[in-house]
């Protein structure tokens, strides 16, 4: 591949080490691709509210395609420029279809607001089930109505007895292309969207916007939500401790996110 005109990539078990930090090797790496004009564009499963600190440990700040590409968020002005929804009467019956599919399961949504931390309060909302097996500060405790009642960019299903694949086999079979349907994790998670929205979608509104052409785009990425930005982008690069699926996909493999693999490969042209 020529010199990529456009560096996308993957947070969690990608960019970040096993211990969820950005590596000095990395985040040097990171500068030198910004400081040499071609942008560099996180692309990942998290909300907004996840994305600073992110940030602060590259020390560069730009469009972030957020929640598998159903939200676009100028990390740099705290700004979310874009999302896409899913429907509240589409969420009240997937998420009836799924309880009768997947006994046992719990259900949380995330929305947003303005900025990462405008209105937290209204952004993830789960049911106490959901609470309890994941128990993540940033929840607030609702009841399915409040949950389905406005419309969100993520509906997240869990089930503590269940691997995400067994989930996603199932649920896949229930909803179709209603949704679309992916994981990040193997712990019994899985994460819808509105039809047709993924990391590609995202990654491509990114790049037509600054005029990039999807050839000359580099992406890498670790799980099955990655999967198809590796497949769209003009060289896809999954990490060696990636996901079969995401191995499958790529065009190469590089050393794993323990060994700084993200910077290693574009050590090449930076």
């Amino acid at each position: 591949m020529r010199k990529p005109g456009l560096v996308a990539s993957d947070v969690d078990g990608t960019l970040l080490d096993p211990m969820e930090r950005v590596s000095s090797r990395t985040a040097r790496t990171v500068q030198r691709v910004v400081a040499s004009g071609t942008p560099f564009v996180l692309v990942t499963g998290r909300p907004p509210r996840w994305v600073p600190t992110v940030v602060a440990g590259l020390g560069v700040a730009g469009v972030t395609v957020c929640a598998n590409g159903a939200v676009l968020y100028d990390a740099a002005a705290d700004r979310v420029l874009q999302s896409h929804v899913i429907e509240s009467l589409e969420l009240h019956d997937v998420v009836r279809e799924l309880r009768h599919e997947l006994p046992g399961c719990a259900f949380a949504v995330e929305r947003t607001t303005d900025g990462a931390h405008d209105r937290p309060h209204e952004q993830f909302l789960a049911e106490a089930d959901f609470r309890r097996v994941w128990p993540n500060s940033d929840i607030r405790v609702a009841g399915v109505d409040e949950l389905t009642g406005k419309p969100a960019v993520k509906l997240l299903v869990l089930h503590e007895h269940m691997t995400s694949a067994e989930m996603a086999e199932a649920a896949g079979a229930v909803i179709g292309s209603q949704l679309q349907l992916t994981y990040s994790t193997s712990a019994g998670l899985i994460e819808l969207s509105a039809a047709g929205v993924d990391k590609a979608t995202g990654l491509a509104a990114v790049a037509a916007d600054l005029g990039v052409e999807q050839a000359d785009v580099i992406a890498f990425g670790d799980m099955p939500n990655d999967v198809p930005m590796l497949s769209w982008a003009g060289h896809g690069v999954a990490m060696r401790n990636a996901h079969p699926a995401a191995l499958a996909a790529a065009d190469e493999v590089t050393t794993s996110n323990s060994e700084d693999g993200v910077a290693e490969l574009l050590t090449r042209w930076w």
